[in-house]
């Protein structure tokens, strides 16, 4: 099983900006599709973005579409998760996953997850 670990959480103002990282320091991320996901107490997990083994394709959920970008740093190990232009309701725990290859929406078919990093957008 891949160990994630994220970082790079914060408590930051509308409008502003964030990099989270999820990296491993036992395996080569570039085999796999990270995906960033992220989940608020009492609502469903949602898919955020997503970047495939080849970084040939990557996904964005219309809810943060234009602001926030994924990209993967191959020397470095990490996958970056760039978001701009907070809003409140992207207050969130943050979690990246692992699965072979493809990309997916759905976090069932993800197989190993970090702990999470939490993101608090508040004036």
């Amino acid at each position: 099983q891949v160990q994630l670990v994220e970082s790079g959480g914060d408590l930051v103002q509308p409008g502003g900006s964030l990099r989270l990282s999820c990296t491993s320091s036992g395996f080569t991320l570039n085999n796999f599709a990270i995906g960033w996901f992220r989940q608020v107490p009492g609502k469903e997990r949602e898919v955020i973005s997503c970047i495939s083994s080849s970084d040939s394709t990557s996904y964005y959920a219309d809810s943060v579409k234009g602001r926030f970008t994924i990209s993967r740093d191959s020397a470095k190990n990490t996958v970056f998760l760039q978001m701009n232009i907070l809003k409140p309701e992207d207050t969130a725990l943050y979690s990246c996953a692992a699965r072979f290859y493809h990309c997916s929406i759905y976090g069932t078919d993800f197989g190993s997850w970090g702990q999470g990093t939490q993101v608090t957008v508040s004036s």
